[in-house]
Parts: C-alpha cells; structure tokens; sequence
C-alpha cells in the first residue's frame, strides 16, 4: 500500500509537466552551477582536494534527498485528507511512503555525479559501499523530522509555511557548499549535533575519498538522528487515531 501511495505521488509530481522527471537533474544541476560560482570561484571555499562542481554536487544529492522527503513527508497526512477520513488502513505508511519520490529523484539527478566524476577523473572508491548507510541515516532523520510537523499539520496549517524557511536555515547549517572540517573548532562541534552533517560528510567520504566524519559526528549526529526518528513516530503514533476527526 505504501508503494501504491508513493507511486501515484510521483505521477502527480511530473503530470502535465513539460519535461518531467527532467526536473529531478535540472535542479541540483542548475544550483550546483550557481553554488559553484558563488562559493566555488568568488568566495574560493575549500572543496577538500576536489573539483568544486564534484564537491558541490556529490553534497546536494542527499541534501535534496532529505529536503524533498521532508517537504513530502510533513504534508502526506492533510494531501491524503479524503482517504484518512474513509479508509482505516495503518497511518505510517503515509509518512514512509513520502521517501519514494526523492529516492527517484535522488537515482536520476546520481547520473550527473557520475558523469562529472568520469570527466574530472575521480575514482570510486571501495568505501561506497558505505553509502547506503549513510543515506538510510539521511531517511531516517526525514521520516522522523517530517512525521512530527506532518501530526503538527493535521490541527495547524502553518507547516507548509514554516517548512521552506527551516529548509533554508538548515541548508546552511550542513556541509553541502563546504567542508565540516574547514569551520572553527567551535562551530565543528555545535553543527555536529546535526545529523545531516554526519550524512553529508559520510555520503561524500564513501564516494569520493574524502575526509571521513569525526568521532564528533558519530557520537553526536547519530543518536540524534535515531532520536529524531523514535519522537517523531512516538508523536504521530500518539495523535494518529484523531486525524480523521481533525481533518
């Protein structure tokens, strides 16, 4: 029933839609360009031994990954309003249902990481294998995050206005247009508690080499991540059963 939900948001996603699933790689590639002129040729940030247009990249694919999960995941219970209030079926599914799209987004937009790494000769490393955590790491904090505003949003209809404005101040506090090491001690060890850091950090380490997380990361950004997770669905699990009459 999840995939069901899922699938049918990435049909509506795309429908009527000009170019489609296009719009998957034209944005982090149309970003990655503006980051990389910006912060990559103006204000000349470090990019840890990297082309920056890798670097840069190979940071905003799980970053949009968890930006578009949230998006999804926070608005799935009032997009599906009519159903909730017809149908019993188990509530979760909505908020594990909203990671279908941007994992699809995040597999189409993958292909110009690769194709950047081939033309700037940067190899895979056997570290990759690692990825996958890192990015169940990244769903983890979506799914637990966005579970908690979409209960939020069921009695408050501020969430789908509140939600860019956190992205926007999040983005800047993960590792997308620099390195975490290339920061002040000080600020190394408050953005660790942001368990995108680890994610970034770690997802970028596997596939490109780069400096792996510190144990300042691991230490602080996965129990958060977890503690995200477990209040997150605690709160819905909580509230689910008056959804129906709410909404």
């Amino acid at each position: 029933m999840a995939l069901t939900f899922a699938w049918r948001d990435v049909k509506v996603r795309y429908k009527q839609s000009l170019i489609g699933i296009g719009w998957a790689i034209i944005q982090p590639v149309a970003t990655m360009v503006v980051f990389t002129i910006i912060f990559g040729k103006f204000a000349n940030f470090p990019a840890q031994g990297q082309q920056y247009p890798v670097f840069v990249y190979s940071g905003l694919l799980p970053w949009l990954f968890f930006a578009t999960a949230l998006s999804q995941i926070s608005t799935s219970v009032v997009s599906q309003r009519n159903l909730v209030q017809k149908v019993y079926f188990p509530r979760l599914i909505l908020p594990i249902s909203g990671l279908l799209v941007p994992a699809v987004d995040f597999l189409f937009s993958s292909v110009v990481l690769a194709g950047l790494m081939m033309y700037w000769d940067v190899p895979l490393h056997s570290t990759v294998v690692f990825a996958p955590f890192f990015l169940l790491l990244i769903a983890c904090t979506a799914i637990g995050v966005g579970a908690f505003f979409a209960t939020i949003n069921v009695r408050y209809r501020d969430v789908p206005y509140a939600i860019p404005f956190i992205v926007q101040i999040w983005l800047y506090l993960s590792p997308v247009i620099y390195g975490s090491n290339a920061l002040p001690d000080l600020w190394q060890r408050l953005i660790s508690f942001n368990p995108l850091v680890l994610g970034i950090t770690g997802f970028r380490w596997a596939l490109l080499g780069t400096p792996e997380p510190s144990n300042l990361e691991w230490a602080c950004g996965l129990p958060i991540a977890v503690l995200f997770l477990v209040v997150g669905f605690w709160f819905y699990r909580r509230w689910e059963f008056r959804f129906a009459d709410t909404l």
